[in-house]
């Protein structure tokens, strides 16, 4: 078993697809079936169900994923640490985000890594923030960006570049009074995240407010909200950096709800053992 053959293992069970998964670790689709057939052989056991139209990890293969990452990312660190500081940057750092932190955060972050580290790539993953700091301890990317938590889980650490209102938003249109009486809330029809940090804290919101909110849809991602706010569905939820970057952001009104809703946090995460790999280092000192 070599450090190469775990990165296609570590390929094939992120894509699980052997064609994408062999264009990206640039073998033949043969090729790198023969190395997970060897893999699979050292280990004594199938670490992937396969057939014509499928593939998926076996109980053994979730198992064997987090060895593979866990082992790829130590080799990387000690070829870091051998490796000449004088000598430029190179290798792969992943990324996780929403498509809104992509445009507001994370473009602005890479405009000023690209330059000092040009030979670096970048593989970036977008997706529900509610998942960022799982996907960190599971070591399926490097460092995500999203708003920070009540508590960070144990050996997760923050770097904050940002803070964002988190504000309640109706149609433009509406019939919606800009300032909702207390009253008016029991009956308004909402629309709310399926969970995340925005959900904790609208729930407690409610829950002080002594009211049991009417709940037409629960939706994940913020986009979402927005767009479904903006056809007059309901009240949503969203933090104010989201609008700033939506298309709808004129079909929609930020209420003004008193007392306001605790802000957004926003930075970076990493795992705190990552902040040894100077690709990691590099990217975190930017925050």
């Amino acid at each position: 078993m070599d450090i190469r053959t775990l990165r296609h293992f570590v390929t094939l069970s992120e894509t699980l697809h052997f064609g994408r998964a062999a264009e990206r670790a640039n073998i033949s689709t043969s090729a790198l079936s023969r190395n997970i057939r060897q893999l699979e052989g050292e280990v004594g056991t199938a670490l992937f169900d396969r057939d014509n139209r499928t593939v998926a990890l076996t109980a053994a293969g979730r198992t064997f994923q987090r060895y593979a990452r866990d082992a790829v990312q130590q080799w990387e660190q000690i070829c870091f640490e051998l490796t000449d500081p004088a000598e430029r940057l190179s290798g792969e750092l992943s990324l996780y985000c929403s498509v809104t932190a992509s445009h507001s955060i994370l473009f602005d972050l890479l405009n000023r890594f690209r330059p000092e580290h040009p030979d670096v790539e970048i593989r970036l993953q977008t997706g529900d923030p509610e998942h960022a700091i799982d996907r960190l301890l599971a070591l399926e990317e490097d460092v995500a960006i999203a708003a920070r938590p009540d508590r960070l889980p144990t050996g997760v650490v923050f770097e904050p570049i940002r803070v964002t209102p988190l504000v309640f938003i109706a149609a433009a249109d509406a019939a919606v009074p800009q300032v909702p009486a207390e009253t008016a809330w029991q009956d308004t029809p909402m629309i709310l995240p399926t969970g995340g940090i925005a959900r904790k804290r609208v729930d407690g919101w409610f829950r002080d407010l002594g009211v049991t909110p009417t709940i037409y849809a629960q939706v994940a991602g913020n986009e979402a909200i927005v767009a479904m706010v903006s056809l007059g569905l309901g009240v949503g939820v969203v933090p104010q950096i989201v609008l700033e970057n939506s298309q709808l952001a004129e079909r929609v009104r930020i209420l003004d709800v008193s007392p306001a809703l605790d802000a957004y946090d926003l930075g970076l995460f990493t795992l705190k053992r990552h902040l040894n790999n100077p690709l990691v280092q590099a990217f975190w000192s930017l925050g």
